[in-house]
């Protein structure tokens, strides 16, 4: 018996510190895309090491089990804003209020999934929740057909083909796109972009899609679309699946290429289809959106499964007018020489 529990201390041990070693490769990510594979799963990673730690208290490796413990809470402490049972202390922390009589638009994030086998549960989403505009991925050709029984209700519209026809993007819209200015797709389908005119202000819009990190050419493709990332308007909203975690570099760096500020994830977009879905819990945050500029986010939930292995997001936003933008240094310095008594600098 003896030999057994020492046995199961060591295995204990070592698989402590191999999850130790994968947490602190992940917060090195912007150095290699290989490190930031390892940062996806940095919840995953977290809570192993815990449990592998706690055991450990009660056996001569306590110092060492006790460092890893603190470690792992600190670790999994920088993801807390992408678990849903946050929203039972944060209160909506990031979002702003609905306002009072501002128009507030609705924007659908889906990845399709390019074999669903229920296309019609994504249609009838679509219609009970009447998006203003609809970011998809995974667009392959089964779903062009599908998606053209939309067309009434959704007029303005750019599909964008992937090279091997499964994992193209589209970007649907009832509002008009802006007068004078065209939908585009980069040159391998991984992004849409429009301009659309909302009520008056012109917004662009994206749809993206990247592939999985490395191996996988996931940076190498960020890297393609820095470009049209970098191109985005003053005023912006870009949704999609990311297939990264909010905190990963990955996410960043999109983030940094269009000067854009990531939303406060709704929690695990994705799980294994195969895994029964009271196990969502256990999924990745993968589905993003990016905004800037006027874009002030409301809301943001997910949906109910439709066939795919990610779930819908559903944000409300609106834009902020002129009078509402927030002064910059210099802007705010001049108002407040300008008052009586003002300060000067």
């Amino acid at each position: 018996m003896a030999r057994v529990r020492d046995m199961t201390v060591a295995l204990a041990f070592v698989a402590m510190l191999a999850l130790s070693a994968a947490l602190v490769a992940g917060f090195f990510g912007s150095l290699h895309p290989a490190l930031d594979s390892f940062a996806h799963f940095r919840v995953h990673f977290s809570v192993l090491m815990a449990l592998c730690a706690l055991p450990l208290l009660a056996t001569s490796f306590r110092l060492q089990a006790a460092a890893a413990l603190l470690f792992a809470i600190a670790s999994f402490a920088t993801t807390s804003n992408a678990l849903p049972l946050s929203r039972l202390w944060q209160v909506q922390a990031g979002y702003e209020a609905k306002p009072g009589d501002e128009p507030v638009y609705r924007l659908l994030q889906m990845n399709l999934r390019f074999n669903n086998p229920t296309p019609e549960q994504v249609l009838s989403l679509i219609g009970r929740t009447q998006p203003d505009v609809i970011t998809l991925d995974e667009v392959s050709e089964m779903w062009k057909a599908k998606l053209g029984l939309l067309s009434g209700a959704y007029p303005h519209r750019i599909l964008c083909p992937y090279p091997n026809g499964v994992f193209g993007v589209a970007l649907l819209s009832r509002r008009p796109f802006a007068i004078g200015t065209e939908p585009h797709c980069d040159s391998r389908g991984a992004m849409a972009i429009a301009t659309v005119d909302f009520g008056g202000t012109d917004v662009d819009v994206a749809a993206i899609h990247l592939t999985w990190p490395w191996p996988h050419n996931q940076s190498r493709q960020i890297g393609g679309l820095s470009d049209e990332i970098a191109s985005l308007g003053e005023t912006s909203i870009l949704a999609g699946d990311c297939n990264a975690a909010p905190w990963s570099a990955a996410v960043r760096r999109v983030a940094s290429l269009g000067k854009l500020t990531v939303m406060p994830s709704v929690g695990p977009t994705w799980l294994y289809r195969r895994l029964p879905d009271f196990l969502r819990f256990a999924g990745l945050p993968i589905d993003q959106v990016f905004s800037k500029g006027a874009i002030v986010i409301r809301s943001a939930s997910t949906l109910e499964d439709t066939g795919s292995d990610h779930l819908p997001v559903l944000v409300e936003f609106s834009l902020r007018s002129d009078e509402q933008k927030p002064l910059d240094e210099h802007q705010t310095a001049t108002a407040l020489a300008a008052l009586p008594g003002g300060t000067r600098s």
